[in-house]
């Protein structure tokens, strides 16, 4: 009829769930013709506790307590619930928070080096069986030659290095930098020879200071260590970036 008004309600509602055992909250969209007993049983899937373990509370959004929801026959939507309201489900089967994600109380299962060895399913066996990777005594002696050769050319490339010397820095997969050398040599955070360089720009990473230990000194964001192979020494002056210009 005309002027009538009709008011329709959303017939699902999100809601937020917190449980005694369960820290974390989630959130779910149920149905408000759903009865409270079943509510328990989709709750039960939610947090754990089982559905006849459980007695519901409800809290509004702003987390104000409101009621007990435990009429197994009432329709959740007899409730005043509204969306992101709170549904608190209190656990009374002697369950303790946190009972089924602590691990701590786990008893470990721990096999010893030698009982491994002995297994003929495991993957050391499989490696062993098929002479995959460091079982493979030809290609890694054939590795460790090459890794060999390669740190002997770093270094006779880091012996033709000097600090003070003007550089391009060519990184593969990054464009080439100009550069001034401050520091050749061996360095703690990683094995074998590094170039400690001074960008001209700020395309670094430190300032010369790695792991607390400083090689050499430079602005913030200048200064870089490189693999001396990457490292062209020649005559490259610094370039002017316009930065007395207006």
């Amino acid at each position: 009829m005309e002027g009538q008004v009709t008011i329709v309600t959303n017939p699902l509602v999100n809601v937020r769930i917190t449980s005694t055992i369960y820290a974390v909250e989630v959130q779910r969209r149920f149905n408000r013709g759903l009865c409270i007993a079943d509510l328990k049983g989709k709750l039960e899937m939610a947090v754990g506790t089982p559905a006849s373990c459980m007695d519901l509370e409800l809290f509004s959004v702003s987390d104000k307590f409101l009621l007990k929801m435990n009429d197994n026959d009432a329709l959740l939507g007899s409730y005043p619930v509204d969306d992101d309201c709170r549904i608190h489900v209190i656990d009374n089967s002697g369950q303790q928070m946190g009972e089924f994600t602590d691990v701590s109380q786990v008893e470990r299962f721990e096999l010893s080096d030698q009982a491994y060895e002995k297994r003929t399913d495991s993957a050391r066996s499989f490696m062993k069986k098929h002479r995959v990777g460091r079982f493979n005594e030809e290609e890694t002696a054939k590795k460790q030659e090459e890794n060999a050769a390669r740190e002997n050319k770093q270094k006779a490339a880091a012996e033709a290095i000097s600090v003070g010397n003007r550089c391009q820095v060519q990184v593969p997969g990054q464009p080439t930098k100009l550069a001034s050398v401050m520091y050749v040599g061996t360095t703690d955070f990683k094995p074998g020879f590094w170039v400690g360089v001074k960008y001209d720009e700020p395309l670094g990473k430190h300032n010369g200071t790695v792991e607390g230990k400083q090689y050499f000194d430079c602005e913030n964001k200048y200064g870089a260590f490189v693999k001396p192979l990457n490292v062209m020494v020649g005559d490259f002056p610094e370039e002017d970036y316009g930065l007395d210009e207006m």
